[in-house]
C-alpha cells in the first residue's frame, strides 16, 4: 500500500513554482484597499491623458466673460473660473503636467538615490563614508534658492529644445510647450531630491547584505554588480516603493510653489496645485474652484498611499515565507 502510493506521488505532475512578482501579486490583489486605490488611479490617469483629446471637451485656455464662475451645467460639468473657462477641462489638462511632474521627476530621484545609496551599503568604508558626507553637504544646500537659479539658467536651452522638438516631429507648439518647458524643473527636482531615499537605501542594503543568500552569492563568484543590483536591491524594493508613493504628491506640490514664483508652469497652462491655489485665492465668490481640483488631487495621494502601502506589503519577502 504504501509503495502504490510513492508511485502515484511520482507520477503527479510537480505544481509550478512562482516567482517573487508572482506571489506579490497574488498578496496585492487580496488587499482591497491597494486595488481599489489603482483602480482610481488608473482612472484619473486615464481621465487626464485620454479625455482632452475628444473632441467634446472644451478648450482649457478659452475665455468666455459672460459665463464666469458658472455653476455646473450640461455645457461646463464643474462649472467656470473667473475667466469663463471651463473648469473641468483646466483640471484634466493641468492633471496631465502634475501627473508628469510628480512621476519624472520621482523617476529621476529614485535613479539616483537608490543607485548611491545601494552602493554605499554595500561597499562601506570610505565608499560609503564619502556618499554619505557628499548627502550631508547637499542637505546643508538651500534646495529651493537651486532648483530656481538652475530652472532659470536652463530656460534659454528649453526653448531651443521645443523647437526642435516640433521641427522634428511636426507636433504643435503649444502642444508640446508646456512639457518642454518643464524639462529643468524635473531634472532639478529630481536630481536634488534623492538625498533621503539614498539613506533608506543604504541602510536596507547593509541589512540585507549579511544575510545567507548574499554570502552564497559571493561564493559562486558572482560580481559586485550583479549580486548588489539583481540580488540585493529587489529585497529592498518595499521601502522604495512607499517613498515613490509619498514623494510623487509632494512633487506635484513643490511644483505649484515654485509656478506661483513664476519658475513652474506658466499661464495659460495650469496645474493641479496652480488650480487649488486659485480657488484658495477666490474660495469665497466659487467655491468650487478650489473643491474640484482638491478632490482630484485628495483621491490621487490617497490611491498612491494605499496602493504603496499594499505594495510594500506584497512585496515584503517575510510575509513571502508566511
Amino acid at each position: 500500500m504504501e509503495n502504490s502510493t510513492t508511485i502515484q506521488a511520482a507520477n503527479e505532475p510537480a505544481e509550478a513554482g512562482r516567482s517573487l512578482w508572482g506571489d506579490a501579486w497574488i498578496r496585492l490583489r487580496h488587499n482591497r484597499a491597494a486595488m481599489g486605490g489603482c483602480a482610481i488611479l488608473a482612472i484619473i490617469v486615464l481621465l487626464c491623458f485620454i479625455i482632452p483629446f475628444f473632441p467634446f471637451l472644451p478648450d482649457p485656455a478659452a475665455q468666455s466673460l459672460p459665463n464666469k464662475n458658472a455653476g455646473p451645467s450640461m455645457s461646463h460639468w464643474m462649472g467656470t473660473d473667473h475667466l469663463g473657462r471651463d473648469l473641468f477641462s483646466r483640471i484634466l489638462h493641468g492633471g496631465r503636467i502634475s501627473i508628469l511632474v510628480g512621476l519624472i521627476t520621482t523617476l529621476v530621484s529614485l535613479t539616483i538615490g537608490v543607485s548611491v545609496g545601494a552602493i554605499a551599503g554595500y561597499a562601506g568604508g570610505r565608499v560609503d563614508a564619502l556618499l554619505m558626507r557628499t548627502v550631508d553637504v547637499l542637505y546643508s544646500l538651500p534646495f529651493l534658492v537651486i532648483v530656481i537659479l538652475f530652472s532659470a539658467l536652463a530656460k534659454g536651452y528649453t526653448n531651443d529644445f521645443t523647437e526642435w522638438v516640433v521641427s522634428l516631429t511636426g507636433i504643435n507648439q503649444d502642444a508640446i510647450a508646456p512639457f518642454t518647458s518643464l524639462i529643468p524643473l524635473f531634472i532639478a527636482i529630481g536630481a536634488l531630491s534623492w538625498l533621503n531615499i539614498s539613506r533608506i537605501v543604504r541602510a536596507s542594503v547593509q541589512d540585507i547584505a549579511s544575510r545567507e543568500f548574499v554570502e552564497a552569492a559571493r561564493s559562486l563568484g558572482l560580481s559586485h554588480g550583479r549580486i548588489l543590483f539583481r540580488h540585493i536591491v529587489p529585497n529592498a524594493i518595499g521601502p522604495i516603493v512607499v517613498y515613490a508613493t509619498l514623494t510623487i504628491p509632494s512633487v506635484m506640490l513643490f511644483e505649484a510653489t515654485l509656478s506661483f514664483l513664476g519658475m513652474g508652469v506658466q499661464p495659460p497652462y495650469s496645474s493641479w496645485g496652480i488650480l487649488i491655489k486659485d480657488g484658495a485665492d477666490r474660495m469665497l465668490s466659487n467655491s468650487a474652484l478650489l473643491v474640484f481640483p482638491s478632490i482630484f488631487f485628495i483621491l490621487t495621494l490617497l490611491s498612491l498611499n494605499f496602493l504603496g502601502d499594499g505594495l510594500r506589503d506584497a512585496l515584503d519577502p517575510k510575509s513571502a515565507k508566511s
